[in-house]
């Protein structure tokens, strides 16, 4: 069985392929190309979102990728900024004209709060999730979307939607990395039947430059991202990283070899590492 063919079934019963490609940061007029590269290679999800302005690209490689639209998973965002029933209804809508596809396999709820209040603020909005989260259902029921989920949802927020609304999330998708692994959201997901998806797994390339990282690396004759992208796997999660470089997507699925349960525990206990110029970032620590 190739990687590829490795797959969770969510809890509405639809699989998920547990290697999906990143789009994050390539460009709408790039990120067809390299969805067609990596169908071609054997990816078959694929993960963008509504604030990566590259969706129209994204529909435009999975309709020209030379699979049949069935045999591929595609997953995109609402933006964590829309947290009322009307825009993320309308947001789902306007995702999938400018995608060119009739559903998508599966949108998520970007983040609990809108950028600019992450790392900032305490209002984990609630209501305004579960006004999304009904919109979301609705999608669902109208065949617009497949399946429904979230990211960097903390146990409060997952709470929030389990015993206030009629679906349960299928994922949720937060960052793990070496040096950053929130094992108890993790095991508190699982435990509620809920799939895990690990964002980041390279660390937004932070991992490249950590020495103990690039001695275990070499220790099994791999490169530090593969040894990364085996480290989420292990931790039985998606794994999504993101690349727009055929070469890296390859290398990226050829993770054949096993951590040991010892230098796992090492590497768990690794340091938060310094994300360089991406600290910035909401996701990494920064504020907009």
């Amino acid at each position: 069985m190739s990687i590829f063919d490795e797959t969770f079934t969510m809890n509405n019963g639809v699989k998920i392929p547990k290697l999906a490609l990143g789009v994050w940061e390539i460009p709408d007029d790039k990120v067809a190309d390299a969805v067609k590269s990596a169908v071609e290679i054997g990816y078959r999800h694929i993960d963008t979102a509504q604030a990566y302005g590259n969706e129209r690209g994204v529909g435009e490689g999975v309709k020209n990728a030379g699979v049949s639209r069935d045999k591929l998973f595609v997953n995109s965002k609402v933006a964590a900024e829309i947290k009322n029933y009307d825009e993320a209804k309308k947001s789902i809508d306007e995702t999938l004209e400018k995608m060119g596809l009739d559903y998508l396999d599966m949108m998520i709820i970007h983040n609990p709060q809108p950028w600019k209040e992450v790392n900032q603020g305490n209002d984990r909005h609630f209501e305004g999730n579960l006004e999304t989260w009904r919109a979301m259902e609705d999608a669902v029921k109208a065949g617009k979307l497949k399946t429904i989920g979230v990211s960097s949802f903390q146990k409060e927020d997952l709470d929030n939607l389990i015993k206030n609304s009629d679906t349960k999330p299928a994922v949720n998708q937060i960052q793990i990395h070496i040096g950053d692994t929130p094992s108890d959201l993790i095991k508190y997901s699982q435990d509620n039947g809920i799939v895990v998806e690990a964002f980041s797994p390279i660390a937004h390339g932070a991992a490249m430059n950590d020495e103990t990282i690039k001695q275990m690396a070499a220790k099994y004759n791999v490169s530090v991202p593969q040894l990364c992208i085996r480290y989420d796997w292990q931790l039985n999660v998606v794994v999504l990283p993101k690349t727009a470089n055929p070469d890296h997507m390859k290398s990226n699925a050829d993770i054949d070899f096993e951590i040991s349960a010892e230098d796992m525990k090492t590497l768990a206990k690794i340091d938060q590492m310094n994300y360089g110029d991406a600290s910035a970032f909401p996701v990494f620590g920064g504020k907009i």
